[in-house]
């Protein structure tokens, strides 16, 4: 397993330390689920983060890798119902690799549930899963049927007011939950072709020689409908996968708020090819870029100075870049974006 793995499954396994920069204005709590969608025959682990008046506990309070809040593991759930954000990682991450999103709307009064897209995770990399992007937009649904159907949640959770934001293939992921439909035949061609550098990706080496694979050819002449009706806003943070959307007939069924948001020195989902060609081709849509040197991975956790020395690549970035200023102020976008989108808010 490569580092990366280790010590997000280390964050996985024990609560994280405070912030030092930034302190919370509320508790948060924290529960995990493992879903099981029996249809896929596809497990559907699911981390969820929300506002607690439960007090902290002595164990709690353990060393993690990442700059992060405190949380109440199984934490008493609010007494009043609450937006719910549906929260997609990206490729090689997990339901926790952007927490810090998922604490910074949680303190700001949403309910956030973040999945494991099973297959292209940290722990779970499967190269062919890497080339279904179909089945992250199912994770999501199914996800939110789960916590729509489970006893306690059900009560908590303001049904009218659902969003999704997403991370990189996470990007894609809401985007085709806004109802995008992707040309898969296209983005492949552009895979073998030009877009060669955008599949060769340090999360997950190897994927390109299974773009020829039977039974991906097989699959894409059944996809299922993704569009998401229960969700209603949508924020795509450095989608990927731009190059499967060149027609506005695949667009054309995105009625809900779209907010992407893109970085100019991204070398994994360049802007160019993805998140300026998304906001071009999607009419309506709103768009924040990032600008100087801000990367791709800028949108990860922040890490202890250990584990920046150690994945350089995917945790420190360049002098003139503050990942904590960056994610300050995506925090404080999405926040403003939910809050005026979301219905009844």
């Amino acid at each position: 397993m490569h580092r990366l793995g280790i010590i997000v499954l280390y964050c996985l396994l024990v609560p994280p330390i405070s912030f030092a920069q930034h302190p919370p204005n509320t508790q948060i709590g924290q529960q995990t689920f493992s879903f099981m969608d029996e249809s896929r025959h596809r497990p559907v682990v699911t981390e969820v983060w929300y506002p607690t008046d439960d007090t902290l506990k002595a164990n709690d309070k353990v060393f993690s890798p990442f700059t992060r809040q405190y949380t109440v593991r199984n934490g008493q759930l609010p007494i009043h119902k609450m937006p719910l954000i549906m929260l997609s990682h990206g490729t090689g991450g997990g339901r926790l690799t952007m927490e810090w999103l998922a604490q910074g709307l949680a303190q700001n009064g949403f309910i956030v549930a973040a999945v494991d897209h099973w297959g292209n995770t940290y722990d779970n990399k499967v190269a062919l899963e890497f080339l279904k992007p179909w089945e992250r937009p199912l994770d999501i649904s199914f996800a939110l049927t789960a916590l729509l159907t489970n006893t306690a949640f059900s009560t908590v959770i303001d049904s009218q007011r659902i969003g999704g934001a997403g991370f990189s293939f996470g990007g894609y992921t809401v985007i085709a939950l806004a109802g995008a439909v992707l040309d898969y035949n296209t983005l492949l061609t552009y895979y073998k072709t030009t877009g060669r550098r955008e599949i060769d990706i340090p999360e997950l080496p190897g994927v390109a020689q299974y773009l020829n694979d039977p039974s991906l050819k097989a699959a894409i002449k059944k996809l299922p409908s993704l569009k998401e009706h229960r969700l209603s806003a949508f924020l795509a943070i450095s989608p990927a996968l731009g190059q499967g959307f060149q027609r506005k007939d695949q667009v054309k069924a995105i009625q809900s708020p779209l907010y992407i948001m893109g970085a100019q020195s991204d070398s994994i989902a360049p802007v160019k090819t993805n998140a300026r060609h998304f906001h071009r081709l999607i009419s309506g849509s709103d768009y924040y870029e990032f600008g100087g040197k801000t990367g791709h991975y800028v949108m990860l956790n922040e890490a202890i100075n250990e584990v920046k020395k150690s994945d350089p690549i995917y945790f420190s970035d360049v002098v003139t870049v503050n990942r904590h200023q960056v994610h300050m102020e995506v925090i404080r976008l999405a926040t403003q974006f939910f809050r005026n989108r979301l219905s009844g808010y």
